[in-house]
């Protein structure tokens, strides 16, 4: 599965001036994401994201990868446990 990130941000043409829009750019412009999120955040429906992505890919504005599979069970974990390791191994400061 594909996912996308956006590489700078467009001026839309007047059929993209939807609040939807510039809710996926928004995402897009911070990490890359998977049309099915797209779909899901945006509340249009598929076709018309495929739509909005062939414009901005036309324009050279997207960036494209393949999806990569989780390793194991524990790696929608790893965000979690170095959270807990920066908070234990963290140097307090001196106390009054």
């Amino acid at each position: 599965m594909k996912q996308y990130k956006l590489t700078a941000w467009p001026d839309l043409p007047a059929p993209y001036h939807r609040t939807a829009y510039r809710r996926m750019l928004c995402d897009m412009s911070h990490r890359f994401v998977s049309m099915q999120h797209l779909v899901s955040v945006s509340g249009i429906g598929r076709q018309e994201v495929r739509a909005f992505l062939s414009m901005l890919e036309e324009r050279g504005l997207l960036s494209e990868r393949e999806q990569r599979e989780a390793d194991s069970l524990f790696d929608s974990l790893r965000p979690l446990g170095g959270w807990i390791y920066r908070a234990l191994t963290t140097e307090i400061g001196p106390r009054r």
